[in-house]
């Protein structure tokens, strides 16, 4: 999916290599030439979840297995949350201290996306199934620690062709 000709994954993948976030790693599936094309040239790394169909948590437990193991968190970003700015990765970085199991980004009394995740928390992430992300794990902590930041991006979620396209009108 595209904004003004700028496919999704691409303004993501923009906003985490403008932040401290590194290395950044982009999870695909199995056909994941396309997410690679929109992502030419950018630093990133890659891996393959070649169980995709099986949803958000398949690919957070391929991201998690991928992930350089002397690292002490992930930064979670989902590839259609075209406006989350920056500076709100920035502050989910700058508040990990490696005392809470999850940072999470508040805007107007919710949780948003995205999620820096404790390396503490990963057995139970990659246990996870079907289309569940963090969330039900998350819920059930008492040690993460909430982040109020100024980003309704942390709330907008471009799942479908429709979604993108009345955002894109929106913008107009």
């Amino acid at each position: 999916m595209s904004v003004k000709g700028v496919p999704l994954v691409r303004r993501v993948a923009q906003a985490v290599l403008a932040s401290r976030a590194d290395p950044v790693l982009v999870v695909t599936g199995p056909d994941g030439e396309a997410v690679r094309a929109a992502l030419d040239r950018m630093p990133l790394g890659y891996c393959i979840n070649a169980d995709s169909e099986a949803g958000l948590g398949a690919s957070l437990a391929a991201g998690i297995a991928a992930a350089d193991p002397d690292l002490d968190g992930l930064l979670v970003c989902l590839g259609d949350m075209p406006e989350v700015k920056p500076a709100t990765l920035d502050a989910l970085i700058a508040a990990f201290d490696g005392e809470a199991a999850a940072i999470v980004p508040v805007h107007e009394g919710r949780w948003g996306n995205p999620v820096l995740l404790s390396r503490r928390l990963w057995p139970e992430l990659t246990a996870l199934s079907g289309d569940e992300g963090a969330r039900r794990v998350l819920k059930r902590r008492t040690d993460l620690r909430e982040v109020p930041v100024d980003d309704p991006g942390i709330h907008l979620d471009l799942d479908t062709p429709e979604a993108a396209a009345a955002y894109e009108a929106k913008r107009d």
